[in-house]
């Protein structure tokens, strides 16, 4: 069925066919202009806009095949169906290239003919607009989505930026004790965060923490660890006065639990944390869900610190216990991420977590033996953040 106010246009100089075949397409619903000349259906395609035009090959005023161009300049969209009394193949041939959609051969005694052909080319000119608009429509949301992506790498970018700055420096050297770390992000933005820094004179704080999940809201967390905290340890020195500092791991663990849980972000946290203390020459540690477990190496033998507590910011009473060794005159511990675990052979985690120890004591207390033993010496995808802590003293 015809679509209602589908304008055609008849170009001819036969005023008893053009007017034949007007009433005949004004009978199957089309409204219908007329010209007697070319220069005036050029005025109508301008003004007017018809869906489709018929015009004949032999016009007085002007040869067919340059009205043919003519109305592909100003509506290069409108189908044309041309109308001669010669049916020359070479013609047929050249007004197909020109740009007609249609081809008809005089005289017209089926009008039913030249309606098909019409309706077929207005089918056709249809589909065609509608495939084009569609392309516009896929080009512009790629266009969008391409901005959105740009914004959203410029946003990654950023928030890695402040991550790296939040950092600390690796290697450090804080006289006795050498600290290094690496993290590996499974996207752009990690979950994963490591810290250390002097808490006074005589003793050295340090954690491990992996964000459950991953992408920008696990980051997010991890700027909010690395506030709490260097909060905590700010309102602990303006305690100075009062008498010394008492930064106490599980008081960490504690401080952050309760602060993640009323923050209600759905987020918690698995944490390794302690302090050496220089002047007693002692460890006191922490754990908070994590494993593996922090693995030391003393006179080449490696084995795990022992210990467990609940994951941070998930329980209300969770509540977290300090776990004091003294330190040897040499010693490495290693604490790691449950994403170096992907790294390790094994059919199951235990496996798995039985294989982590001798792979530290292999490595010797060195960072890039160690990364080069985990097969990640070279940048790669991982399904997993990963990130490894090692500290160290050396004999002197």
């Amino acid at each position: 069925m015809q679509r209602p106010g589908t304008t055609l246009l008849v170009i001819d100089d036969d005023d008893q066919v053009r007017h034949s075949i007007a009433i005949h397409l004004e009978q199957c619903g089309f409204e219908v202009l007329q010209a007697s000349r070319a220069q005036d259906g050029l005025s109508l395609v301008v003004s007017q806009r018809p869906e489709l035009v018929l015009c004949d090959l032999q016009i007085s005023d002007m040869s067919g095949f340059e009205l043919l161009e003519q109305i592909g300049e100003r509506a290069a969209d409108t189908p044309v169906i041309v109308i001669s009394a010669d049916g020359v193949m070479s013609e047929v041939v050249q007004a197909l290239r020109v740009g007609a959609s249609d081809y008809l051969i005089r005289p017209q005694d089926d009008l039913e003919v030249l309606e098909h052909a019409v309706r077929r080319s207005l089918d056709r000119a249809r589909l065609r607009n509608e495939n084009q608009r569609i392309r516009e429509r896929l080009e512009l949301a790629n266009q969008e989505l391409e901005n959105h992506l740009r914004e959203l790498r410029d946003d990654q970018a950023a928030g890695r930026q402040v991550q790296l700055n939040m950092l600390p420096p690796t290697p450090w050297d804080s006289g006795e004790f050498f600290f290094e770390h690496r993290i590996i992000p499974s996207l752009y933005l990690s979950g994963d965060f490591v810290d250390y820094f002097r808490i006074s004179d005589t003793q050295l704080g340090f954690y491990l923490a992996d964000v459950s999940g991953h992408g920008a809201s696990s980051a997010f967390v991890t700027v909010l660890l690395k506030f709490m905290t260097t909060r905590l340890l700010y309102e602990q020195r303006k305690q100075k006065e009062e008498g010394p500092i008492s930064f106490q791991p599980s008081d960490v663990l504690g401080h952050i639990n309760r602060s993640l849980i009323s923050c209600k972000l759905g987020k918690h946290v698995t944490m390794l944390g302690g302090v050496i203390d220089e002047a007693q020459q002692t460890l006191t540690y922490s754990i908070g869900g994590h494993l593996p477990l922090p693995v030391l190496v003393v006179d080449g033998q490696a084995q795990y610190l022992q210990g467990k507590g609940r994951p941070v910011g998930l329980f209300e009473d969770a509540e977290y216990e300090n776990h004091q060794l003294p330190l040897p005159p040499a010693f490495s511990l290693t604490l790691c991420s449950d994403g170096v675990l992907d790294c390790i052979q094994g059919t199951t985690l235990k496996e798995k977590e039985d294989r982590l120890p001798g792979l530290v004591g292999q490595a010797g207390a060195d960072m890039q033996t160690f990364m080069q033993l985990l097969g990640l010496e070279q940048a790669k995808v991982m399904p997993d953040d990963i990130s490894v802590l090692l500290l160290s003293r050396k004999p002197e």
